[in-house]
């Protein structure tokens, strides 16, 4: 009888330990995440220029230096546009995009895999315009578009905050959002 109960309670113990386990490696994962995060958030907003890259009509990807918004709460880019552009074209007939940003002096990057959207509404228009953009548009927001961008996942490197690559596959650390 004391052997049955000592084998119940040393289950018990175990899955508590397991469980305990568990839980200290969603809160180290968690932990991490937001220091990714963080980091790319810092690296994206210093950095004045990012690449935008879309699929080109032949499949091939084209990149071209934009000017972006800093990363709102939720890590969405606005981007500002002339209507006419072929990346507009190339965002409504396939929404996979993807932000760079680098910065030379950590050394680090931040590469941003998303969704992008193109907003026309003229009310979103004036919330997201950044002042920065005006010279570029003399109409103001009213002679642009915007292009949000949502992330899926994002790679940072970040070498001045310790945060780098994989020392084998230099696969950097990641984010993915949900």
């Amino acid at each position: 009888m004391k052997s049955a109960k000592r084998q119940v309670r040393a289950g018990r113990i175990a899955a508590a330990v397991i469980t305990l386990a568990g839980c200290a490696a969603a809160t180290h994962a968690a932990s991490a995440d937001t220091t990714r995060i963080e980091a790319a958030r810092a690296l994206m907003t210093r950095v004045r220029y990012c690449a935008l890259i879309t699929i080109g009509d032949d499949g091939q990807p084209q990149a071209r230096t934009m000017d972006p918004a800093p990363p709102d709460a939720r890590m969405v880019v606005w981007l500002v546009t002339n209507p006419a552009t072929r990346k507009v074209k190339q965002i409504e007939r396939d929404p996979r995009v993807t932000l760079y940003y680098f910065d030379v002096r950590s050394p680090g990057y931040v590469t941003l895999v998303g969704t992008a959207k193109i907003v026309r509404d003229p009310a979103a228009r004036q919330k997201r315009w950044v002042k920065k953009w005006t010279p570029f548009y003399p109409g103001g927001a009213a002679g642009a578009i915007l292009i949000e961008v949502t992330p899926r996942r994002i790679e940072v490197i970040d070498v001045a905050r310790g945060i780098a690559g994989d020392p084998k596959s230099w696969l950097p650390p990641s984010v993915d959002f949900k």
